[in-house]
């Protein structure tokens, strides 16, 4: 008889430990990575894939690439080791590379669903019959429902998941109508919708930090905290994106599959257990609680020079930039308000969330303490590959007199024995999705409440206000925010590793 004990394999690496997989993981998957030739694959996922390959992290892998692009597997082979040298965070020693390129298959999407098919049962004979597959759609929103249909056409529906990439639908309908179409063909316990901000460690530190600690437990309510903001400038542009991006926007592209995303591990309840089904459903009571997005809530903009790069309209509305104040209806966070912004061409590239506690009373402290000047206390997580966490408070500066000033106590996984066990947010999603395991992804319940509490937003958009690259964005963003203040610019750096 099988045996079904977890069994526990060595994780590579410095500070190495166990790394237990249930025998689901251990199951062989061939893996079908639609637009294989695109932009994310070669910067991520290629990359992933080949480290994940080559750690012992995944059981037996094949990966068959597919686009538009007629080509060879041999020149396929060539990219996927251009973009592992270029972008991969994980260097692969000459024989390695031999091994992984040895697992890559292309066929041309022009080619039909039969080449498809064929190349996929090669590759399960190779793998064994218990081969699982997983389907990566890397490819435009548009496309979406061409490639579920082709999978349908090509007979790969059975024994499969699949991995669909943001933005899921543009407005309620749309949603609705595509997770109608995709529900056709697959189980919704089958679909994973990506968003790779929750791959991230630091964002997964948010549900230790608020569960497992008796410090921050008791406190993580609207009688302590005053408000919260999750920031995520960008200072790239469109990075030869156009056609995407002018019927998208930063609102489609970036706050609803990746702000509120994160927006949700911050405000959900505490889950019955740290399972995929529990937490699901806690992430999407705090979208249900959501207060519709009011356009006077919202601050829109658009970089000088948009307009003139290639193939975007002269006239275009399409906002590279927005900030907004949401609400949620719900006991824990009822009058708490989460100020989200993101844009294109910043002054700086951050991911932060920054949690604003109330302020104590200032009664007994004398004037020109300094008691208060410098903001609120803070506990600020950094969404960076390398993540931190800072905790920032007041205290007596040294000395005579009693004068206060803003201290910190910061921590980074950098600093631990673990540094080298953190794995890139999608190499994490893609095995999580080899798992099963849905935890961190968005349910069709989740995106649709989403998408429905954005209508007034989308319906009745404010025009949007010019601001300058390199900036912080609009003006109005301090109205909008007022009487607080946005965090980011930092007034101090992040302490660095000592060597």
């Amino acid at each position: 008889m099988p045996d079904h004990r977890p069994q526990t394999i060595a994780y590579p690496g410095p500070g190495s430990r166990p790394f237990r997989r249930d025998p689901e993981s251990l199951k062989p998957h061939v893996i079908v990575l639609f637009g294989a030739t695109g932009d994310l694959a070669k910067r991520k996922l290629l990359p992933g894939l080949a480290y994940l390959s080559e750690s012992e992290l995944t059981p037996s892998i094949r990966i068959v690439g597919t686009a538009m692009e007629d080509m060879s597997t041999d020149d396929f082979r060539q990219i996927a080791k251009n973009a592992v040298q270029n972008f991969g965070t994980h260097r692969l020693a000459e024989e390695d590379w031999a091994d992984f390129s040895a697992k890559l298959t292309y066929v041309p999407q022009g080619a039909g669903p039969e080449a498809l098919t064929a190349a996929v049962k090669e590759a399960e004979t190779l793998l064994g019959e218990e081969t699982r597959r997983l389907h990566y759609l890397s490819v435009p929103p548009k496309a979406a429902k061409a490639v579920i249909s082709m999978l349908r056409d090509a007979d790969l529906v059975d024994r499969s998941r699949v991995i669909m990439e943001k933005p899921f639908g543009h407005d309620f309908p749309s949603a609705i109508e595509l997770n109608d179409y995709v529900h056709t063909v697959f189980d919704e316990t089958k679909i994973f919708r990506i968003d790779h901000f929750l791959g991230k460690e630091a964002a997964q530190n948010i549900l230790a930090f608020r569960f497992a600690n008796g410090l921050f437990e008791p406190i993580w309510n609207r009688n302590f905290i005053d408000h919260i903001q999750i920031d995520i400038p960008e200072t790239l542009g469109l990075d030869a994106r156009a056609n995407f991006y002018e019927s998208t926007g930063a609102y489609k592209d970036m706050v609803v599959t990746h702000l509120m995303q994160v927006m949700a591990f911050v405000a959900m309840e505490p889950p019955t257990a740290l399972e995929p089904r529990a937490i699901s459903e806690e992430k999407n009571k705090v979208f249900r609680s959501m207060l519709p997005v009011h356009p006077w809530d919202v601050v829109r903009g658009q970089y000088t020079g948009y307009r003139e790069e290639e193939g975007v309209a002269r006239d275009s509305d399409t906002e590279t930039f927005i900030a907004l104040k949401v609400g949620l209806d719900n006991w824990r966070w009822a009058g708490t308000p989460f100020y989200l912004r993101t844009g294109k061409k910043m002054a700086e590239g951050q991911r932060i969330i920054s949690i604003a506690f109330k302020e104590a009373p200032r009664t007994m402290f004398p004037s020109g303490s300094g008691v208060g000047t410098q903001g609120p206390d803070h506990l600020t997580f950094d969404l960076a590959d390398s993540s931190k966490v800072s905790l920032s408070f007041y205290g007596k500066r040294p000395g005579p007199g009693f004068r206060l000033e803003k201290l910190s106590m910061q921590f980074s996984t950098q600093e631990t024995d673990s540094a080298a066990d953190v794995l890139e947010a999608y190499e994490r999603l893609i095995l999580d999705a080899m798992r099963g395991d849905h935890t961190l992804f968005t349910t069709a319940d989740g995106i649709e409440s989403l998408w429905e509490r954005s209508a007034p937003l989308l319906e009745d958009p404010p025009p949007v206000k010019s601001y300058a690259p390199g900036s912080w964005g609009p003006n109005a963003i301090h109205q909008l925010i007022a009487p607080n203040a946005w965090r980011l610019p930092f007034e101090r750096a992040w302490r660095e590793k000592r060597q």
